[in-house]
């Protein structure tokens, strides 16, 4: 391919199949985590046998880098890092150094929070912009219950405050929401972090993967979440942010900051998904409920020069027709798809 072949990239965005443009990149670190959230690696379906990828399959920082500064001349805005829990990923702050160098990009990390009290400093210092927390209940029980694991509320809330402290917020704090496990712990939530700079975020049960045992009755809608706050700490709607976030907005009618909730259940947005998701072992996915990806580290490790490899990415973005939430229903089968803790949220 050569340099006149390419996608133009001023004015006209590489678009899939139903005209979605490329802007986002998830990038898997690891496909471990120090947590067995049920909803994400329960602990009763992996085991402690688990068999985690061996180091040697896992994608370097360089291999990484190079996939993503040619997805961002491709059109890529926005990167953010997951796992597992990327912050076990040993020197993480200079793989968020070699990314921040590139152009125009914003970029974040999604963690459990346990370790962002220790990392944080760093992780501002090397260049990254902004955090996310996964925290689902204040209650010890309740949240111990949920991620499996010895870790206490008090921790993650260190963390939160320490990425704040670092210059890395507001922060975002997604709480996913399970009937009959925690929708009590809604209010609790927004009353905690009403009036602080976080915006906390309410995400709806959902069924990746094949092993966390997801029902549509365990559900709870994002509208019920917002009229359960609403009917205590009065709500207003909000404008997006940006074309295409996937959060929709609120704010407390006394101004004592926002809430956001995630629907990708019951209100599907994949008509606005323009994400693309790198796995640990450099398989690209274009959606979150795939059921296989596109192998890169093979090409990546066999020579193939950036033409070859930009070639591989526009013709895969190009080809893509995902829409699974908007077609998801009750009796959807539970055929296999690739694990959370594999692909990143």
């Amino acid at each position: 391919m050569t340099a006149m072949d390419r996608p133009a990239l001023a004015g006209s965005a590489l678009a899939d199949s139903l005209g979605r443009p490329l802007r986002d990149l998830r990038i898997s670190v690891t496909d471990r985590c120090n947590f067995r959230c049920t909803y994400c690696m329960p602990r009763e379906v992996f085991g402690k046998d688990y068999l985690f990828l061996p180091h040697q399959d896992l994608l370097n920082f360089e291999e990484i880098t190079r996939v993503a500064r040619i997805l961002v001349e491709l059109g890529v805005r926005k990167i953010r890092l997951t796992g597992g829990e990327p912050l076990l990923r040993r020197d993480l702050d200079r793989l968020v150094g070699q990314l921040a160098a590139l152009p125009g990009i914003d970029l974040s990390l999604t963690t459990n929070g346990s370790l962002l009290a220790k990392r944080a400093v760093a992780l501002k210092a090397a260049g990254l912009q902004r955090v996310t927390v996964s925290l689902d209940a204040l209650d010890e029980a309740t949240f111990q219950q949920m991620n499996d694991a010895d870790y206490p509320v008090a921790r993650v809330l260190e963390g939160i405050e320490a990425a704040a402290a670092a210059g890395l917020g507001p922060v975002k704090v997604n709480a996913v929401i399970q009937r009959g496990v925690n929708e009590h712990a809604v209010l609790d939530l927004a009353r905690h972090f009403r009036g602080t700079p976080h915006v906390l975020r309410f995400i709806e049960f959902m069924d990746v993967g094949a092993t966390n045992g997801w029902k549509m009755d365990e559900v709870v809608p994002s509208r019920a979440v917002v009229d359960q706050i609403d009917a205590v700490f009065p709500l207003e709607s909000l404008q997006p942010n940006y074309p295409g976030e996937v959060a929709q907005r609120w704010r407390y009618r006394d101004g004592q900051g926002e809430i956001g909730v995630i629907s990708s259940v019951t209100q599907a947005f994949c008509g606005e998904c323009s994400r693309l998701r790198l796995s640990t072992d450099g398989h690209l996915f274009t959606c979150l409920f795939a059921q296989q990806g596109q192998d890169l580290r093979t090409p990546l490790r066999a020579g193939a020069d950036d033409d070859a490899l930009r070639a591989a990415l526009v013709g895969l973005w190009q080809a893509r027709s995902d829409r699974y939430s908007a077609l998801r229903h009750a009796a959807t089968p539970r055929s296999p798809k690739i694990e959370m803790s594999y692909i990143g949220g």
